[in-house]
């Protein structure tokens, strides 16, 4: 809209239309950035927590690792590392947060049903490989909260933008115009009751 308009009562309407749109329009920006920091700061915080799981579960599964590696040799080791069960079923699904598409990684985390004898293993081995798998489920995990931290963290900035727009620009820009506009009018009204004013003191 040309904010440069005649003083019309007329573009008046129309100004307030646009500014009551545009204070409207801010007020759904500020709840979409409101709702989406929320669901952000959640999964920052669950990355954290997988990421500390993660540490740990490195940890244990490489001591356990180094515990095979020396009781059964490494080339056994490696021999039994190709029977461990390698692909794991998974979906990506996408769910939608005030309008942001976000990825859910589906899957289901089965129990160990091991493709190896027992008779040249150890305790040992079956905790490293049951770690590992663990971390396999956890890698899809943080995966999926980090590429939706990422989504959010972009969507947050756009709407940011916007509403920053409407708040600081476009709204104070209307009301401005609006303003200038009443008052003229106003002005208008009053230079008409004292000219009808006069010309009835003359008749």
């Amino acid at each position: 809209m040309n904010l440069n308009m005649a003083p019309t009562k007329s573009n008046l309407m129309k100004l307030k239309g646009s500014l009551e749109f545009s204070q409207k329009a801010f007020e759904l920006l500020d709840k979409k950035r409101n709702v989406l920091v929320r669901e952000m700061m959640g999964l920052v915080e669950r990355s954290k927590e997988i990421q500390e799981e993660m540490r740990v579960s490195f940890s244990e599964a490489y001591n356990a690792l180094e515990i095979v590696n020396i009781t059964i040799g490494t080339e056994y080791v490696e021999e039994l590392a190709l029977s461990v069960q390698k692909d794991e079923d998974y979906e990506i699904l996408l769910r939608s947060v005030m309008g942001v598409e976000i990825p859910s990684v589906k899957f289901e985390e089965k129990p160990l049903s091991p493709n190896y004898g027992f008779y040249r293993t150890n305790p040992a081995f079956d905790i490293a490989v049951t770690r590992f798998r663990r971390l396999r489920y956890l890698i899809y995990e943080l995966t999926q909260v980090e590429n939706s931290v990422y989504r959010l963290a972009v969507e947050i900035k756009k709407t940011q933008k916007r509403a920053n727009a409407l708040e600081k620009i476009q709204i104070p820009r209307y009301k401005a115009q609006a303003k200038y506009i009443q008052e003229l009018l106003e002005e208008k009204d009053r230079e008409d009751f004292f000219r009808l004013k006069r010309v009835k003191s003359k008749k």
